[in-house]
Protein backbone atom coordinates (compact mmCIF):
# COMPACT_ATOMS: atom_id res chain seq x y z
CA UNK A 1 0.00 0.00 0.00
CA UNK A 2 1.95 3.50 -0.77
CA UNK A 3 -0.27 6.74 -0.88
CA UNK A 4 0.44 10.62 -0.59
CA UNK A 5 -1.71 13.42 0.35
CA UNK A 6 0.36 16.14 0.30
CA UNK A 7 -0.48 17.92 -2.72
CA UNK A 8 -4.39 18.06 -1.53
CA UNK A 9 -3.25 19.51 2.46
CA UNK A 10 -2.88 23.46 0.97
CA UNK A 11 -6.70 22.99 -0.66
CA UNK A 12 -8.04 21.20 2.13
CA UNK A 13 -6.57 23.80 4.71
CA UNK A 14 -8.32 26.29 3.00
CA UNK A 15 -11.36 24.81 2.41
CA UNK A 16 -11.49 24.27 6.51
CA UNK A 17 -10.70 28.16 6.84
CA UNK A 18 -13.17 29.29 4.76
CA UNK A 19 -16.04 27.09 6.36
CA UNK A 20 -18.43 29.34 8.72
CA UNK A 21 -19.74 26.86 10.17
CA UNK A 22 -17.59 23.81 10.83
CA UNK A 23 -19.42 21.39 13.22
CA UNK A 24 -18.14 18.56 14.51
CA UNK A 25 -21.22 17.16 16.65
CA UNK A 26 -22.63 15.16 13.58
CA UNK A 27 -19.51 13.57 12.77
CA UNK A 28 -18.57 9.65 13.37
CA UNK A 29 -15.11 9.51 13.46
CA UNK A 30 -13.17 7.03 12.47
CA UNK A 31 -9.82 7.84 14.63
CA UNK A 32 -9.33 9.79 17.55
CA UNK A 33 -5.93 11.00 18.08
CA UNK A 34 -4.02 12.34 21.74
CA UNK A 35 -1.22 14.58 20.49
CA UNK A 36 0.86 14.71 23.80
CA UNK A 37 3.26 17.93 22.75
CA UNK A 38 1.02 19.76 21.35
CA UNK A 39 2.41 22.78 21.16
CA UNK A 40 6.02 21.42 19.99
CA UNK A 41 7.11 22.20 16.89
CA UNK A 42 5.84 19.01 15.48
CA UNK A 43 2.43 18.75 17.56
CA UNK A 44 1.78 22.19 16.18
CA UNK A 45 1.72 20.59 12.48
CA UNK A 46 -0.31 17.61 13.65
CA UNK A 47 -3.36 19.31 15.05
CA UNK A 48 -3.10 21.31 12.01
CA UNK A 49 -3.04 18.97 9.94
CA UNK A 50 -5.41 15.76 11.65
CA UNK A 51 -8.43 17.58 11.04
CA UNK A 52 -8.36 18.11 7.36
CA UNK A 53 -11.03 16.41 5.74
CA UNK A 54 -8.71 14.24 3.21
CA UNK A 55 -6.48 12.99 6.06
CA UNK A 56 -5.83 9.17 5.57
CA UNK A 57 -7.50 7.45 8.35
CA UNK A 58 -9.82 9.95 9.09
CA UNK A 59 -12.20 11.57 9.43
CA UNK A 60 -10.05 12.26 12.91
CA UNK A 61 -11.29 13.64 16.48
CA UNK A 62 -8.12 15.41 17.90
CA UNK A 63 -7.11 15.57 21.92
CA UNK A 64 -3.78 18.11 22.08
CA UNK A 65 -2.19 17.85 25.29
CA UNK A 66 0.51 20.50 26.82
CA UNK A 67 1.75 21.68 30.08
CA UNK A 68 0.93 25.37 29.26
CA UNK A 69 -1.76 27.29 28.79
CA UNK A 70 -3.17 27.35 24.75
CA UNK A 71 -1.32 30.00 23.14
CA UNK A 72 -3.36 32.09 20.66
CA UNK A 73 -1.39 31.05 17.58
CA UNK A 74 -2.36 27.01 18.05
CA UNK A 75 -6.20 27.82 19.44
CA UNK A 76 -7.60 28.10 15.62
CA UNK A 77 -6.68 24.38 15.08
CA UNK A 78 -10.45 21.98 15.60
CA UNK A 79 -8.80 19.92 18.76
CA UNK A 80 -9.69 19.60 22.34
CA UNK A 81 -6.84 21.13 24.25
CA UNK A 82 -5.76 19.85 27.50
CA UNK A 83 -3.68 21.46 29.93
CA UNK A 84 -1.55 19.01 31.80
CA UNK A 85 1.47 18.33 33.28
CA UNK A 86 2.62 14.91 32.50
CA UNK A 87 5.31 15.27 34.68
CA UNK A 88 2.55 15.25 37.33
CA UNK A 89 1.00 11.53 37.90
CA UNK A 90 -1.80 12.80 39.55
CA UNK A 91 -2.61 15.11 36.78
CA UNK A 92 -2.06 12.87 33.94
CA UNK A 93 -4.47 10.02 35.93
CA UNK A 94 -6.91 13.13 36.95
CA UNK A 95 -6.65 14.47 33.04
CA UNK A 96 -6.00 11.92 30.58
CA UNK A 97 -7.43 8.68 31.99
CA UNK A 98 -11.22 9.43 30.37
CA UNK A 99 -9.77 9.50 27.61
CA UNK A 100 -11.47 6.40 26.64
CA UNK A 101 -11.75 6.68 22.81
CA UNK A 102 -8.51 7.16 22.02
CA UNK A 103 -7.64 5.22 18.40
CA UNK A 104 -4.18 6.55 18.27
CA UNK A 105 -1.15 8.20 20.15
CA UNK A 106 1.33 10.77 19.34
CA UNK A 107 4.04 11.12 21.54
CA UNK A 108 6.31 14.14 20.53
CA UNK A 109 7.19 15.75 23.81
CA UNK A 110 10.73 16.00 25.55
CA UNK A 111 11.90 17.96 28.73
CA UNK A 112 15.84 18.83 28.44
CA UNK A 113 17.65 18.79 31.78
CA UNK A 114 21.24 19.47 32.15
CA UNK A 115 22.78 15.83 31.97
CA UNK A 116 21.81 12.87 30.08
CA UNK A 117 20.90 11.13 33.37
CA UNK A 118 18.66 13.35 34.27
CA UNK A 119 17.16 13.40 30.77
CA UNK A 120 16.95 9.64 31.23
CA UNK A 121 14.75 9.80 34.44
CA UNK A 122 12.36 12.93 33.77
CA UNK A 123 11.67 11.42 30.41
CA UNK A 124 10.85 7.94 30.94
CA UNK A 125 8.44 9.36 33.92
CA UNK A 126 6.54 11.24 31.60
CA UNK A 127 6.35 8.95 28.84
CA UNK A 128 5.25 5.86 31.44
CA UNK A 129 2.89 8.17 33.84
CA UNK A 130 0.98 8.43 29.87
CA UNK A 131 1.10 5.36 28.68
CA UNK A 132 -0.14 4.23 32.33
CA UNK A 133 -3.01 5.95 32.38
CA UNK A 134 -4.33 6.23 28.46
CA UNK A 135 -3.24 2.24 27.81
CA UNK A 136 -5.64 0.21 30.38
CA UNK A 137 -8.29 2.66 29.63
CA UNK A 138 -8.13 3.05 25.71
CA UNK A 139 -9.87 -0.21 25.02
CA UNK A 140 -9.67 0.82 20.91
CA UNK A 141 -6.29 1.92 21.03
CA UNK A 142 -4.17 0.70 18.27
CA UNK A 143 -0.98 2.75 17.30
CA UNK A 144 1.39 4.59 19.45
CA UNK A 145 3.66 7.03 17.56
CA UNK A 146 7.07 7.76 19.44
CA UNK A 147 9.01 11.04 18.23
CA UNK A 148 12.95 10.92 18.88
CA UNK A 149 15.33 11.82 16.80
CA UNK A 150 19.00 11.69 15.26
CA UNK A 151 20.74 12.05 18.43
CA UNK A 152 19.92 8.47 18.81
CA UNK A 153 23.06 7.97 16.40
CA UNK A 154 24.95 10.36 17.22
CA UNK A 155 24.47 10.71 20.96
CA UNK A 156 23.41 12.96 23.29
CA UNK A 157 24.50 16.81 23.65
CA UNK A 158 26.64 16.02 26.48
CA UNK A 159 29.08 14.23 24.83
CA UNK A 160 29.17 15.37 21.92
CA UNK A 161 33.09 16.40 20.71
CA UNK A 162 34.44 14.28 23.97
CA UNK A 163 33.71 10.93 22.59
CA UNK A 164 34.40 9.37 19.47
CA UNK A 165 31.53 8.45 17.47
CA UNK A 166 31.28 5.13 16.12
CA UNK A 167 28.69 5.72 13.86
CA UNK A 168 29.63 6.47 10.27
CA UNK A 169 26.81 8.47 8.25
CA UNK A 170 25.04 8.55 6.40
CA UNK A 171 22.73 7.15 9.42
CA UNK A 172 20.67 4.16 8.90
CA UNK A 173 17.53 2.27 11.00
CA UNK A 174 19.79 -0.62 11.53
CA UNK A 175 23.14 0.74 13.21
CA UNK A 176 23.56 -0.37 16.77
CA UNK A 177 22.92 1.48 19.82
CA UNK A 178 25.93 3.53 21.02
CA UNK A 179 27.32 2.09 24.19
CA UNK A 180 26.25 5.48 25.83
CA UNK A 181 22.84 6.77 28.05
CA UNK A 182 20.71 8.55 25.96
CA UNK A 183 16.94 8.46 26.86
CA UNK A 184 15.41 7.93 23.58
CA UNK A 185 16.84 4.25 24.11
CA UNK A 186 14.77 4.04 27.12
CA UNK A 187 11.56 5.19 25.39
CA UNK A 188 12.36 2.98 22.55
CA UNK A 189 12.06 0.51 25.17
CA UNK A 190 8.92 1.34 27.50
CA UNK A 191 7.30 1.23 24.22
CA UNK A 192 8.78 -1.93 23.41
CA UNK A 193 7.76 -3.32 26.57
CA UNK A 194 4.30 -1.86 27.01
CA UNK A 195 3.03 -2.88 23.19
CA UNK A 196 4.80 -6.40 24.22
CA UNK A 197 1.93 -6.34 26.26
CA UNK A 198 -1.28 -6.00 24.10
CA UNK A 199 -0.36 -7.49 20.77
CA UNK A 200 -3.01 -5.39 19.31
CA UNK A 201 -1.16 -2.52 19.50
CA UNK A 202 1.64 -1.43 16.63
CA UNK A 203 3.87 1.06 17.35
CA UNK A 204 6.70 3.74 15.40
CA UNK A 205 9.38 5.51 16.29
CA UNK A 206 10.48 8.35 14.29
CA UNK A 207 13.75 10.08 13.79
CA UNK A 208 13.71 13.55 12.42
CA UNK A 209 17.12 15.57 12.54
CA UNK A 210 16.97 19.23 12.77
CA UNK A 211 13.54 20.21 12.22
CA UNK A 212 11.91 23.83 10.50
CA UNK A 213 8.83 24.55 11.86
CA UNK A 214 6.88 27.01 14.08
CA UNK A 215 6.65 27.11 17.18
CA UNK A 216 7.85 29.72 20.24
CA UNK A 217 7.82 27.09 22.72
CA UNK A 218 10.11 24.85 21.17
CA UNK A 219 13.65 24.20 22.71
CA UNK A 220 15.26 23.01 20.11
CA UNK A 221 14.02 25.68 17.38
CA UNK A 222 17.17 26.64 15.10
CA UNK A 223 15.22 28.20 12.57
CA UNK A 224 12.98 30.15 14.96
CA UNK A 225 16.18 31.41 16.43
CA UNK A 226 17.79 32.35 13.50
CA UNK A 227 14.81 34.87 12.14
CA UNK A 228 15.31 36.47 16.16
CA UNK A 229 19.00 36.57 14.77
CA UNK A 230 18.46 38.01 12.09
CA UNK A 231 15.65 40.80 13.11
CA UNK A 232 17.94 42.21 15.39
CA UNK A 233 20.70 42.56 12.87
CA UNK A 234 18.44 44.09 10.70
CA UNK A 235 17.42 46.51 13.47
CA UNK A 236 20.88 47.33 14.11
CA UNK A 237 21.58 47.91 10.66
CA UNK A 238 24.45 45.18 11.38
CA UNK A 239 25.44 42.54 8.83
CA UNK A 240 24.02 39.31 9.54
CA UNK A 241 26.76 36.91 10.14
CA UNK A 242 26.61 33.32 10.31
CA UNK A 243 27.32 31.76 14.12
CA UNK A 244 29.32 28.75 12.65
CA UNK A 245 32.50 27.22 11.73
CA UNK A 246 33.88 27.14 8.14
CA UNK A 247 33.18 23.78 7.89
CA UNK A 248 29.53 23.96 8.86
CA UNK A 249 28.68 26.67 6.35
CA UNK A 250 30.68 24.89 3.67
CA UNK A 251 29.41 21.11 4.18
CA UNK A 252 26.26 19.07 3.59
CA UNK A 253 23.33 19.74 5.81
CA UNK A 254 19.75 18.21 6.22
CA UNK A 255 16.47 19.28 7.71
CA UNK A 256 13.57 17.61 8.60
CA UNK A 257 10.24 20.15 8.06
CA UNK A 258 7.45 19.90 11.22
CA UNK A 259 4.94 19.30 8.92
CA UNK A 260 6.53 16.30 6.37
CA UNK A 261 7.64 14.49 9.94
CA UNK A 262 3.78 14.69 10.97
CA UNK A 263 2.59 13.54 7.56
CA UNK A 264 5.44 10.62 8.39
CA UNK A 265 3.73 10.14 11.74
CA UNK A 266 0.13 9.97 10.06
CA UNK A 267 1.16 7.70 7.59
CA UNK A 268 2.76 5.07 9.97
CA UNK A 269 -0.35 5.20 12.02
CA UNK A 270 -2.46 3.90 9.26
CA UNK A 271 -0.48 1.80 6.75
CA UNK A 272 -0.15 -1.64 7.63
CA UNK A 273 2.77 -1.52 5.82
CA UNK A 274 4.89 1.27 8.40
CA UNK A 275 3.64 -0.98 11.75
CA UNK A 276 5.99 -2.00 13.99
CA UNK A 277 9.70 0.01 12.55
CA UNK A 278 11.64 2.89 13.72
CA UNK A 279 12.19 5.42 10.44
CA UNK A 280 14.54 8.14 10.00
CA UNK A 281 12.57 11.35 8.90
CA UNK A 282 14.55 13.86 7.07
CA UNK A 283 13.26 15.93 3.68
CA UNK A 284 15.26 14.25 1.33
CA UNK A 285 17.85 16.38 -0.12
CA UNK A 286 20.92 18.02 0.89
CA UNK A 287 21.55 21.98 1.48
CA UNK A 288 25.17 23.90 2.54
CA UNK A 289 24.28 26.73 4.71
CA UNK A 290 26.35 28.76 2.31
CA UNK A 291 23.66 29.66 0.25
CA UNK A 292 20.56 28.91 2.67
CA UNK A 293 21.67 31.68 4.86
CA UNK A 294 21.77 33.93 1.73
CA UNK A 295 18.10 33.02 1.47
CA UNK A 296 17.48 33.23 5.54
CA UNK A 297 18.66 36.82 5.45
CA UNK A 298 16.89 38.14 2.06
CA UNK A 299 13.46 37.09 3.89
CA UNK A 300 14.52 40.01 6.41
CA UNK A 301 16.01 42.26 4.28
CA UNK A 302 18.91 42.50 6.01
CA UNK A 303 22.91 43.11 4.51
CA UNK A 304 24.59 39.07 4.88
CA UNK A 305 28.24 39.26 5.46
CA UNK A 306 30.67 36.99 3.59
CA UNK A 307 31.72 33.96 5.65
CA UNK A 308 35.30 35.41 7.06
CA UNK A 309 37.79 32.08 7.62
CA UNK A 310 39.89 34.89 9.40
CA UNK A 311 37.71 35.04 12.44
CA UNK A 312 35.73 32.39 12.28
CA UNK A 313 32.45 31.14 14.33
CA UNK A 314 31.47 33.05 17.09
CA UNK A 315 28.83 32.32 20.29
CA UNK A 316 25.58 33.52 19.55
CA UNK A 317 25.09 33.29 23.30
CA UNK A 318 27.19 35.91 24.06
CA UNK A 319 26.24 38.00 21.23
CA UNK A 320 22.50 38.18 22.33
CA UNK A 321 24.04 39.29 26.13
CA UNK A 322 22.35 42.55 27.00
CA UNK A 323 19.59 42.78 23.72
CA UNK A 324 16.52 42.21 25.66
CA UNK A 325 16.04 46.02 25.21
CA UNK A 326 16.63 45.75 21.20
CA UNK A 327 14.22 43.13 21.45
CA UNK A 328 11.26 45.14 23.30
CA UNK A 329 12.25 48.12 20.81
CA UNK A 330 11.55 45.25 17.89
CA UNK A 331 8.09 44.38 19.48
CA UNK A 332 6.81 47.16 20.03
CA UNK A 333 7.63 49.01 16.64
CA UNK A 334 6.31 46.22 14.53
CA UNK A 335 3.11 45.49 17.02
CA UNK A 336 4.54 41.90 17.41
CA UNK A 337 3.15 38.90 20.13
CA UNK A 338 4.56 40.20 23.53
CA UNK A 339 7.78 38.14 24.12
CA UNK A 340 10.97 37.76 25.64
CA UNK A 341 14.06 37.12 24.15
CA UNK A 342 15.02 34.07 26.07
CA UNK A 343 11.27 32.67 25.15
CA UNK A 344 11.51 32.98 21.30
CA UNK A 345 15.39 31.99 20.76
CA UNK A 346 16.82 29.07 21.89
CA UNK A 347 20.45 30.34 21.62
CA UNK A 348 22.93 27.78 23.55
CA UNK A 349 21.35 24.97 21.44
CA UNK A 350 21.81 27.15 18.01
CA UNK A 351 25.44 27.37 18.95
CA UNK A 352 25.90 23.44 19.97
CA UNK A 353 23.95 22.91 16.36
CA UNK A 354 26.60 24.25 14.85
CA UNK A 355 29.65 23.28 16.33
CA UNK A 356 29.72 20.51 14.60
CA UNK A 357 29.31 18.79 11.10
CA UNK A 358 24.54 17.91 10.89
CA UNK A 359 24.14 14.50 10.63
CA UNK A 360 23.11 13.09 7.60
CA UNK A 361 20.42 10.03 7.03
CA UNK A 362 19.10 8.13 4.73
CA UNK A 363 14.93 7.75 3.85
CA UNK A 364 15.64 4.37 2.03
CA UNK A 365 13.75 2.65 4.53
CA UNK A 366 10.99 4.69 4.56
CA UNK A 367 10.65 5.04 0.65
CA UNK A 368 10.34 1.45 0.68
CA UNK A 369 8.10 0.65 3.03
CA UNK A 370 5.50 3.45 0.56
CA UNK A 371 6.30 6.94 2.12
CA UNK A 372 7.19 9.02 -0.71
CA UNK A 373 6.98 12.66 1.04
CA UNK A 374 9.60 15.03 0.70
CA UNK A 375 10.30 18.16 0.49
CA UNK A 376 12.42 21.34 -0.47
CA UNK A 377 14.22 22.39 2.68
CA UNK A 378 14.71 25.96 0.24
CA UNK A 379 10.95 26.00 -0.20
CA UNK A 380 10.25 24.78 3.80
CA UNK A 381 12.46 27.26 4.86
CA UNK A 382 10.61 29.95 3.48
CA UNK A 383 7.01 28.58 4.65
CA UNK A 384 8.10 28.79 8.16
CA UNK A 385 9.52 32.57 8.10
CA UNK A 386 6.35 33.33 6.28
CA UNK A 387 4.49 31.83 8.64
CA UNK A 388 6.08 33.21 12.17
CA UNK A 389 5.89 36.71 10.23
CA UNK A 390 1.77 36.04 10.07
CA UNK A 391 1.56 34.78 13.61
CA UNK A 392 3.48 38.57 14.49
CA UNK A 393 6.55 36.02 16.01
CA UNK A 394 9.18 38.26 14.19
CA UNK A 395 8.95 41.34 11.77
Amino acid sequence: MSWWWAGAIGAAKKKLEDSDDVSTTSINYQSVALIVGVTGIVGNSLAEILPLSDTPGGPWKVYGVARRPRPNWNAEHPIEYIQCDISDKDDVVLKLSPLTDVTNIFYVCWANCVTEAENCKINSMMFQNVLNAVVPNAPNLKHICLQTGMKHYTGAFEYWGKVEHLLDPPYSEDMPRLELPNFYYDLEDILYAQVAKKEDITWSVHRPGCIFGFSPYSVMNVLGTLCVYAAICKHEGIPFRFPGSKIIWESYSQASDADLIAEHQIWAAVDPYAKNEAFNCSNGDVFKWKHLWQVLGEQFGVEVAEFDERVGGFSLAEWIKGKDSVWEEIVKENDLVATKLEEVGTWQFVDMAFSWNWPLDTMNKSKEHGFLGFRNTKNSLIYWVDKMKAYKIVP
